[in-house]
């Protein structure tokens, strides 16, 4: 057998063992290796984002964003936007810039009232902070999704590209379930933007724009109902409909997750409907299927095609039956306080109330390590600047926890 047919062999083995798979019924472990320390609460915080002074912001979906200290001291941001709260919808999360350093710009994501409902948002401002303040300044909507309308799922999760020049935004479906699969709507969509939330080049239409107008409906109850749902209302486009030319993916439900890997793969994870949360590799061009497919059912009982009927649409690379509910998705870097764990991902898990650890081979292969009970619905995890981990549970008052190495006492 010569070199390369023994490569291919190789390689084909490697992927045999990496091949896609239901992690749902993972057991959790028997004992945590780290010990959790509650530093503070808040009214269903959503997501934080680490200062280079080491203090951190955290978004409140009820609307404020608090500027916080490794011990828990509190300072509210002033001049934040209004929110349009109700069930999913709300403040969602906070980055900061690629450029912080100079710029001392963060992002924002959140749903923005209107006459009818809400629409997701991304809006950029410079953050005013010292000791005792903190405010926004020059905030500026950079992109929001037209028209507003009832739903929840807003996704609002945003990944920056490795170089720094780009920024990847998820749009929810909104629990409207087939405009995930209208090229000329928001709703269910990978979109790939510039920093100012502008069409980024190279994506699969740039340049290209869709329907002057676009209907609008109220969340059907499952799939079936939604092929023929009455339309509300439509929208027209005063500048033209740049949605084709903003897209990077198609056919995601609710994106609550996105990072990229230290390989630089883009990584998304999303709710299910009843069963079927899904981790995806994010590649240009790809539809993942939804709602034409799904591993899960609607909550009503309807059935969903299964995505093995459709080999056209991309299927995810693990997905959960039962589900997990994932809060977020990040990767830990680096050899500091967790080495073991370097580049290995995190999703916490809401229904569960699990913190999951995940495997990726950096070559679009991933697979589940261990499961953790931590008895909270974990929305967000992060890491801090000495490497240990910080959550954040999805409850009012819901925790900031500390996650740090377990002492083990010698004998």
């Amino acid at each position: 057998m010569n070199l390369t047919k023994a490569a291919l062999l190789v390689i084909g083995a490697a992927g045999a063992a990496w091949t896609q798979v239901n992690v749902g019924e993972q057991k959790p472990e028997a004992s945590q290796p780290f010990t959790m320390t509650t530093v503070a609460t808040f009214n269903l915080p959503w997501r934080l984002a680490f200062l280079p002074d080491d203090r951190m912001l955290i978004t409140e979906k009820v609307g404020p964003v608090w500027l916080v200290t490794q011990q828990g001291e509190k300072i509210r941001v002033e001049n934040t936007p209004p929110v349009f709260y109700q069930g999913q919808n709300g403040m969602h999360a906070v980055y900061l810039s690629p450029k912080y350093a100079v710029d001392k710009s963060i992002y924002l994501t959140y749903a923005e009232p209107g006459e009818y409902g809400g629409g997701l948002a991304l809006a950029r401002a410079r953050l005013n902070a010292t000791a005792t303040s903190a405010n926004l300044e020059n905030l500026q909507v950079l992109w929001r999704q037209m028209p507003k309308g009832k739903g929840g799922q807003e996704g609002a999760a945003v990944a920056f590209s490795p170089d720094g020049q780009y920024l990847f935004l998820s749009v929810g479906d909104r629990q409207r379930f087939f405009p995930a699969q209208d090229p000329d709507q928001p709703e269910g969509k990978i979109l790939r933007l510039t920093l100012d939330g502008k069409p980024a080049p190279g994506n699969p239409n740039f340049g290209k724009k869709g329907a002057a107008t676009i209907p609008l409906i109220d969340p059907p109850r499952d799939t079936e109902l939604a092929k023929d749902a009455k339309v509300v209302s439509t929208y027209t486009f005063p500048d033209g409909n740049l949605t084709p030319s903003e897209t990077w993916a198609t056919g995601v439900r609710t994106p609550y997750g996105m990072a990229f890997s230290p390989t630089g793969e883009l990584w998304e994870v999303e709710h299910g409907p009843r069963g079927g949360d899904e981790l995806n590799l994010i590649e240009k061009g790809k539809n993942y299927g939804w709602p034409l497919v799904s591993y899960g059912i609607n909550y009503n009982g309807t059935p969903i095609p299964n995505h093995d009927t459709r080999p056209d649409l991309t299927k995810p690379v693990l997905y959960w039956v039962p589900v997990i509910a994932p809060g977020n998705l990040m990767f830990y870097r680096g050899a500091r306080t967790f080495p073991q764990w370097n580049g290995n991902g995190f999703i916490g898990g809401m229904q569960t109330k699990t913190l999951n650890r995940i495997v990726f081979d950096g070559k679009g292969g991933a697979k589940t390590a261990e499961r953790w009970d931590v008895g909270k619905r974990i929305r967000d995890v992060e890491q801090g600047p000495d490497g240990s981990l910080w959550m954040l549970e999805d409850a009012n008052p819901g925790a900031l926890i500390h996650v740090t190495p377990k002492v083990i006492s010698p004998r």
